[in-house]
Parts: C-alpha cells; structure tokens; sequence
C-alpha cells in the first residue's frame, strides 16, 4: 500500500464497504458522542467520515490532537446505518473504522474557524491565508479560477490564437496608472518598470507578423484597491489581431465570452447576442459607461422641459428622469427609503411624483410643475397611470452617477431586476479626448493608442472633444471586464494624436521610440482587447469582492500581510543599487 493513502477523501463511496484504505488530510471537525469519535477528515477532493471506537488506540490518538492536524489513518470502509447516511455529501453513505493513525504535520491552536465562517475580518484571514484557502467556498474559488483560465486557453487556441509571453521587465509607459519600479543595479539611476500591460509588445508582435496573439498576462499598477481591482497585480486575458476592424475583435471575444460563462455560470443564462452601445448613449440612458443591463429600467433626459423653467431647482440644469412602473401600491416608505439611498449616493434629495388618473401628478414637487410641463413629460416618459418618476437635476456627471445608482436600485425593489443571468454589452464610440477640470488641459479619454474615427483627418479638422475613438469596452452585469481598440499603426496619426494631448515629438520619440520604427517599417491594421481573469471569476463566483477569488492577494494598502511586503531593503542592497532614501517626515 502507498506511504500516505491508497484513496483520496472524496472517492470512496458504498460499492467500497469492506475495503481496507489508507487516507491522508487534515481533522477538520471531531463530534464525541458517548465515546464515539467520529472525524471529518479533509483532503483537496473533499471529505469522509472516520470513528474511533472507545478503548482503541485510534480514539485516544485522534481525541488529543488539534483541529488542522495532518495525518494517515489506515481503517475499514463500512456502511452507514440509514439514519445515518448524509445526503449532502458524496461520501456520505460510508464511514471509515480506523485502525490506526500516524500524525504527519502537528497544528498549533488555529487563530479562526476552518470549517465555518465565524465573520473573521479580511486582515486576519490575509495574514493567515494559507488557513483561509482551507475553507470550502475559498478553496472552491481558487479551483473555479483554475478551471476557467485552463478553459480560456483551450477556447483561445480552438479560435486560432497563438499563446505568446511578453517581458516583465520594461520600459515605463503612460498607461494611466502609476508604474512599479525596478532599480537598476548595471546602469546607476536607471529602472525598469513592470508592465501596467503588455500593450506595446502585443502590437509589435502584430507588426513581427505572428496575427492571432494571446496570453493570460500579469499586470502591475500603483493603484488603489476597490471592490472589483486588486492592488498590485492582476491578470488579464490580453488578446491582439492583425487585418481586423472593430466587429472582427467582437466576434470571438463575444463567442468566447457566451461559452465561458455558460460552462462555468452554474446554471444561469447568457443573453446574446451583445448589444452595441455608444458611450454617449450608456451615459444618458443608464448613467454609467458600464451599466448594469439587469436592472430593466431607463433614465431620460428631461431638461429641454425644465429650460427657463420657473422651478428653480430644475430651471437650467441638467435633468435626468427615471419613470417606474406599477408603484400604486408602493407607500410612502418606499419613496423615502429610495431617497436616503440617493444621499448615500451624494445627492441632497431625490424629487418625485406619483402619476394618478388623467395624468394627475401629486408628490413634493407636483406643485411647482405647470400643464404645459407636465404634458412634456408624459410624452417623453410615456407616463401611465401608477407610475412614480424620480429626477436628479445638477451637472451632468454628478446626476449621472447618483441616478445611474437610483435606476438599479429602484429596479431591484420593484422587481424590474433579473436574476439568475448575464447580460454583456459594449459600449462603443468612446471619446478620444476629454478636458481636465482641473487644469483644463486636453488628455487621453482612454488608450493613448487607439485608432481615432476620421483619422488624420479627423485630428486636424475637428474639435478634440468632438473626436471619437475606435475604441470600446466589454461590460457584464455592471462590471466593465475590459477596454480595447482598434490601434494606431500610422506615425504621422500618432504624432498628431499625442500632439493634442500636449506631447511633443521628440517626448513621444523618447518614449514610444520603439513602436514608432517599428510603425515605419510595414505596420499592420490591428486591434484588441484584455479582459480581466479576475473579474471574470468573481463574476462566475457570485463574489462582491474581488481578493475572494484571487489565491494570494494584497489587502486594500497594498501589503501582503502573510510575506510582509513590501519590506524594508538593508544599506548593502541600497548601495548595490546605486539608492539613497528620502522618508518622508513624521507629521
């Protein structure tokens, strides 16, 4: 028989009463019931039950250890009696008389609960994670991830992709976040920066001729955490092609997407095919560029009503309308719950009306609105009888973000929110450039080098903020998953596009040299895209937080509190690297 086990902890089942077993793991729970032991034993396949009857050396072996003790147990399968037989787990039907036991790793007292959520907090479970991967939906989780990313090559492959690697170690690059650096210790003052994306590469490898490229890329960005982006690292199933307009990348991306998500969404439905939604379009209707499709409800625009109006509160803003059916029964509850969660949003209220028989309007605001506004807003809401409408006036941005808010949670309380599916789209038509508030500097919207619609044309005919850009992104159930683009493969374009963008030509030459004499040199048309592999899973995981789905991930500042980065680096390595350090001073 094996050293450590002739089974695994899930595969025995009734056909192996009788059977003598050697079996490996961990206790993961210990019931004494009258002398009886019985033991949950824990291996990566799942678990079986062991008893240790009382007087046998088993049961004074297996009474004294710890929870999360490793051992080797050789036993007899035996039958359950009925009573006894779990329905819910796949060994349940057997049960394992041990005979003997050999501890193979001793367990201190473990600082939280294994085997239930016993609501630890995230620090403790980060600073403990190899316990915390133990628990079932953790271990599930990184599993899931396993799977999918082993999916993922195999579907990219079957749609003629080549897998390909990209360096590490590069050049810095204005991708839009913070670069990590690496000192140099050969060249004194000098750092590699590791790559926000394999970007450049990626289309070099189009220019090299190679056509059809991906890889499940790492990815570092200085950025700060939220729920849906980890700090640090992630990884992105980074995708170019060759010869290709913006419906060539869709079609398998799309096509990789439905089978994905239906494989791996246990049991929920994938709409398709994807819409198609210009930015502007999101933005207006939905109040965001990555707007959650489940929720079945839309915003208007309702200012051209209020314009000149003598409600002050409306009269030459922006305003944005949401009309919700079937709120006769609603109470007054209901309006003002709606709007605490509009001031969670950063709105100061949230105005409505009811709409009653004949168009008759009654609500806090119904008294300030004349016949002729009301007339427009039926007709531009197609208001009924037992409709509520909600508005946020303000500037366009700010009432975007808070109505955006509003149109899925009101969805959800009225049951205009479906479950139980994916809804993609894309959002396409994204402006070139935007202006800074700040500064009021003209600035890349998205990807510096991407293909604007017009061309050269476009950027030397046009107002910058009128250019749009072939670019777009992937959004599912309100998670963007990626932004990509038709490329810029054309020098003069390039320069012309950074030119606006405040960039002059020897700044690009120095910075982009590279891709630029490569774009002299028979430069294909390209595109693509890079959706994240972390957030996929946390789709497919059904997770609100992104860090579930990731094994060894940093908390939200940034550290690892299991390794304990980032660490401090002694004088001799400093000096090695020609570095001095500047700390800042304590306030």
């Amino acid at each position: 028989m094996h050293r450590y086990r002739s089974h695994n902890c899930g595969e025995l089942r009734a056909a192996d009463v009788d059977t003598d077993v050697r079996l490996s793991g961990w206790l993961h729970n210990r019931r004494d019931l009258g002398g009886i032991l019985f033991i949950d034993l824990r291996d990566h396949y799942g678990l079986v039950q062991l008893v240790a009857r009382p007087g046998t050396p088993a049961n004074e072996a297996l009474g004294s250890l710890t929870k999360e003790t490793v051992v080797r147990i050789d036993g007899k399968v035996s039958a359950r009696g009925a009573d006894n037989v779990n329905p819910d787990l796949p060994t349940g039907e057997i049960e394992i008389e041990v005979s003997d036991v050999e501890v193979l790793g001793a367990a201190d007292q473990i600082p939280f609960t294994i085997n239930a959520d016993d609501g630890v907090n995230e620090e403790r479970r980060l600073e403990y994670r190899f316990l915390d991967l133990r628990r079932e939906r953790m271990h599930r989780n990184i599993m899931l991830r396993t799977a999918v990313i082993s999916a993922i090559r195999h579907k990219m492959v079957t749609l003629g992709f080549n897998e390909m690697a990209t360096p590490i170690l590069s050049a810095t690059s204005p991708e839009g976040a913070r670069d990590f650096l690496v000192p140099s210790r050969l060249h004194a003052g000098k750092f590699y920066a590791l790559p926000q994306a394999p970007q450049q590469f990626k289309q070099l490898l189009m220019i090299a001729g190679f056509d059809r490229y991906f890889q499940i890329a790492p990815c570092f960005r200085d950025e700060d955490a939220r729920a849906d982006r980890s700090p640090g690292e992630f990884y992105q199933l980074d995708i170019e092609m060759s010869f290709v307009e913006q419906e060539d990348v869709f079609g398998p991306v799309e096509k990789l997407m439905t089978e994905l998500f239906t494989e791996f969404g246990n049991g929920r439905t994938v709409t398709s095919p994807f819409p198609r939604i210009p930015f502007r379009e999101a933005m207006l209707k939905y109040g965001s560029d990555k707007p959650d499709l489940r929720a079945e409800l839309e915003l208007v625009d309702v200012s051209d009503v209020f314009a000149g109006s003598g409600f002050k509160a409306f009269a030459d803003k922006h305003v944005r309308a949401l009309a919700v059916p079937d709120t006769a029964d609603q109470s007054r509850k209901f309006f003002d719950q709606l709007g605490d969660f509009a001031v969670q949003q950063g709105a100061k209220g949230l105005a409505w009306v009811r709409v009653g028989e004949e168009n008759a309007l009654t609500g806090p605001i119904a008294k300030f609105l004349t016949e002729d506004d009301i007339k427009a807003l039926v007709a531009a809401l197609d208001l009924k009888a037992g409709h509520a409408v909600f508005f946020g006036a303000g500037e366009f941005d700010e009432v975007s973000k808070i109505m955006g808010a509003v149109r899925v949670e009101a969805a959800k309380r009225v049951g205009r929110f479906v479950e139980g599916e994916f809804r993609f789209c894309w959002i396409v038509d994204f402006p070139m450039f935007e202006k800074d508030e700040d500064t009021g500097k003209i600035e890349f919207s998205h990807n510096p080098f991407s293909m604007p619609q017009g061309g050269l044309e476009a950027l030397e005919t046009k107002d910058p903020l009128d250019i749009l850009a072939w670019q777009y992104d992937i959004v599912c159930n309100g998670t963007e998953l990626s932004s990509g683009a038709i490329r810029n493969h054309e020098p003069e374009v390039m320069y012309k596009a950074f030119a606006i963008a405040g960039y002059d030509k020897e700044t690009v030459e120095a910075e982009f040299g590279g891709m630029l004499r490569a774009f002299k040199f028979g430069a294909p048309p390209h595109g693509g895209i890079a959706p994240g592999v972390d957030r996929i899973v946390m789709l497919l995981a059904d997770e609100p937080n992104i860090r579930e789905t990731i094994a060894f991930p940093l908390n939200g500042n940034a550290q690892d509190l299991l390794m304990g980065a980032p660490s401090e680096v002694d004088e001799a390595r400093l000096k090695e690297l020609h570095l001095s350090l500047r700390k800042p001073q304590a306030k």
